[in-house]
């Protein structure tokens, strides 16, 4: 489900919790609203209130988390793009075809990841894994003739292998950091406190509106924070710029 979605089903729960309370207090005897219900029912919101915000801020924090490691990861590799290319241009003119491997498996990454469509985990595999295997099939058949270039071989195995493990954290990472039952329950918990709004604030224009705005802004900080929790879509996605600018020093 999309984050605009769920967030949508966050206002539509929360507001809806704010209308039950205003129902509820035209039905409910006047001593269920007397000042001692009223405090006990302020205790209780407020404990949930300050658990809300702690699940909020644990929201954000993993989002945010996940956000900044995905983002270093995709630096990491274009620099060990770049740093790919050198390694082999110091080897040898013999390795010209495999350089020139390099700049198509970054712009087919690019063109993969930062699609229209989306990021999707079989994008980045496919961007990467059949570039990889033509890559590794041309790298095995070279044949080390001085201690300089056996030196520059296994400096260019050791980059290969580092990239590989960017690529699988990428794709073990593409699942999301935020597990549903929390926003499942961070939702419950937000209508509890709108419902406790609606049952004991007055029903003028002005505090309708207010709580409106208010159920928006819970809505809108939702949809935020999975916003961050996808870093290759959306509008906070990863910059592709860090491999843009890699295809700028390859090949020279």
């Amino acid at each position: 489900m999309s984050p605009m979605a769920i967030s949508w089903i966050a206002f539509a729960c929360v507001f809806a919790g704010l209308l039950l309370g205003i129902a509820l207090r035209g039905k409910l005897p006047k001593h269920h609203l007397s000042d001692e219900a009223k405090d006990a029912v302020k205790l209780g919101m407020g404990l949930i209130a300050t658990m809300s915000a702690l699940v909020l801020a644990l929201l954000i924090a993993s989002a945010k988390s996940s956000h900044d490691m995905q983002s270093t990861e995709v630096t990491e590799m274009a620099a060990d793009f770049i740093l790919l290319d050198r390694t082999l241009a110091r080897y040898g003119p013999e390795t010209k075809d495999i350089r020139s491997l390099i700049p198509a498996t970054v712009t087919n990454m690019i063109d993969r990841t930062w699609s229209g469509d989306g990021y999707r985990s079989e994008n980045l595999d496919r961007a990467l894994g059949a570039g990889a295997d033509i890559f590794y099939g041309k790298f095995q058949r070279l044949e080390p003739r001085t201690d300089f270039q056996r030196a520059l071989y296994a400096q260019t195995m050791q980059i290969s292998m580092q990239l590989g493990r960017r690529r699988s954290r990428l794709l073990e990472e593409t699942g999301g950091s935020i597990p549903m039952p929390f926003l499942v329950v961070l939702i419950f918990w937000l209508t509890l406190i709108f419902t406790s709004f609606g049952l004991f604030a007055p029903t003028n224009s002005t505090v309708i509106v207010i709580l409106f705005a208010c159920a928006l802004s819970v809505a809108g900080a939702i949809f935020l924070i999975l916003e961050l929790d996808r870093p290759f879509q959306g509008l906070l996605q990863i910059s592709s710029a860090p491999l843009r600018n890699a295809l700028d020093h390859i090949g020279r």
